[in-house]
């Protein structure tokens, strides 16, 4: 079975200094897509959680809120306030319910990738990887 990145592995005439490995990537463990992926979407969570803060930090340091807090008073008669609605923990619960939702949609993502990689595999061939040493 010949197909497009056998032809051209075969048609580069270039020589190297080292010696030059062609493999192929035919499966990918669920198990390990799942970890990898889980793990990625751990450190995402982390940098949600944190630039969260740092962005509230600059928009109460800055006087943002106060500021639109002051705008929504004005439109609505005082009847509601931002200040009560944007403190720093409702900021942080949010960011944490959106880390857990973002953890666990992206653990999920990286199990389907990697079954339908596994399935894609099946129509055409796997992924050609080149590796040469100096």
């Amino acid at each position: 079975m010949s197909t497009v990145a056998d032809r051209l592995a075969k048609k580069s005439t270039r020589k190297t200094g080292g010696k030059q490995v062609r493999l192929r990537l035919v499966y990918v463990d669920f198990w390990s897509a799942v970890k990898l992926s889980f793990l990625a979407a751990v450190a995402m969570a982390i940098v949600t959680m944190v630039s969260f803060f740092l962005i509230y930090l600059v928009l109460q340091t800055t006087g943002l809120l106060a500021g639109a807090d002051d705008f929504v008073g004005q439109i609505t008669d005082n009847s509601v306030s931002l200040a009560s609605l944007m403190g720093l923990p409702q900021v942080m619960a949010f960011a944490a319910v959106v880390s857990i939702l973002n953890l666990i949609v992206f653990t999920v993502l990286g199990a389907v990738v990697a079954g339908i990689y596994n399935l894609a595999v099946k129509v055409t061939g796997g992924l050609l990887v080149g590796f040469m040493s100096n």
